[in-house]
């Protein structure tokens, strides 16, 4: 999975990215001191894959990971060259979803782009240029198209849905809201890959005051969200400043300083969490003495295609899938004793993969 984070400067983006991968991105109080997209790969935590690694005595314990990109900060006119311009939006066309970093919290020393917080204004700035960017992609695939569509039945059919979501941009709204039924269509939109058709995850950037009552008496962070649950994205708060002194510190100290604080989870958590429900992401497990891994899969995937997350010949022999629970794989001590009580289900084709689920794939080549 590979995030993208952005946000206009000083919102606290490159701060965020710090303290959620140490990856050590240049922090400044000032525009574009984030020039290159920094890159942090951030393992995802389950405490199951530690529970089963000691079970097993696992010589190697493999965590799913997440990758994220910070992305140079964004200013009013980056669809037409301004500040880093295109540069930054070609930097996200490749992430599976966008965080959007939104400054909630007031600071005299930090000072705002626009001079003055206000969330839903920031939001609608980096939407607009979102919106600039695709429909100069439209505009050229639209000149393209238009050629043959006159002769040519196929192409006149694409052109037909370019146009109807330029107009749907123009009217001011992003492309994900867009309703496209038709199958054909659809493969087209998805083609596009268009920077507003992807999920988004706001990240409300608050003041240590509000992070304990998760912002809820913050007017900047009720506004995200109501604005959020339009467009069916994914909220969760975060002070980075707070995430930056937890990433400093080692595992014992986090649990204290999280409790201290009256949280129960750090933003990394939060955001791991926000953006696995947004995508239908889960995790399924395997585990031995050599390695336990997670692996990341859509819900709703299938057993041979679970398989072929790992290698593709165990999906192209695929045979049979042993599977149980971790729970009860950890309650009863090994798969030999789950085995006895009836607690590990031979699986086939189309076995549906659960969350939790650890799995022995058998297979054939």
């Amino acid at each position: 999975m590979k995030l993208g984070i952005v946000g206009l400067p000083n919102v606290g983006k490159s701060t965020l990215f710090n303290s959620l991968t140490r990856a050590g991105a240049e922090s400044a109080n000032y525009p574009f001191c984030t020039i290159d997209p920094n890159v942090g790969i951030v393992a995802v935590p389950d405490e199951r894959l530690k529970l089963l690694g000691d079970m097993y005595h696992s010589r190697k314990v493999t965590p799913a990971v997440i990758e994220f990109v910070d992305i140079a900060g964004l200013v009013k006119g980056a669809s037409k060259g301004e500040g880093l311009g295109n540069q930054f939006l070609s930097n996200i066309r490749e992430v599976d979803a966008i965080v959007h970093v939104v400054r909630c919290f007031e600071d005299s020393n930090v000072i705002h782009v626009d001079g003055s917080v206000n969330p839903m204004r920031d939001i609608e700035t980096i939407n607009l240029e979102l919106i600039f960017s695709d429909l100069e992609i439209l505009e050229r695939r639209i000149a393209k198209v238009s050629k043959g569509a006159r002769v040519d039945k196929t192409q006149a059919k694409e052109l037909a849905l370019l146009e109807r979501i330029r107009d749907h941009l123009e009217s001011g709204r992003m492309a994900k809201s867009l309703v496209v039924e038709d199958e054909d269509d659809l493969a087209l939109f998805q083609s596009y890959n268009l920077l507003t058709a992807k999920p988004v995850i706001y990240a409300a950037n608050v003041g240590e005051e509000d992070l304990a009552d998760d912002g809820a008496g913050n007017p900047g962070v009720a506004a995200v969200k109501e604005f959020a649950a339009t467009e069916n994205s994914e909220v969760f708060v975060i002070c980075a400043q707070i995430e930056q002194e937890i990433a400093e510190l080692e595992e014992d100290e986090k649990a204290m300083f999280l409790e201290d604080l009256g949280l129960k989870e750090s933003g990394l958590e939060k955001l791991i969490k926000a953006s696995y429900h947004l995508l239908g992401l889960m995790s399924f497990l395997t585990a031995g003495e050599d390695e336990t891994r997670a692996w990341t899969i859509k819900q709703g995937t299938k057993a041979p295609q679970a398989a072929g997350k790992i290698h593709s010949d165990f999906e192209r022999g695929f045979i049979k899938a042993e599977v149980v629970n971790y729970r009860d794989l950890l309650d009863l001590g090994s798969l030999a004793a789950a085995r006895e009580k009836g607690l590990v289900g031979i699986e086939g084709k189309d076995y549906v993969v659960k969350d939790g689920d650890v799995i022995l794939f058998r297979f054939n080549v």
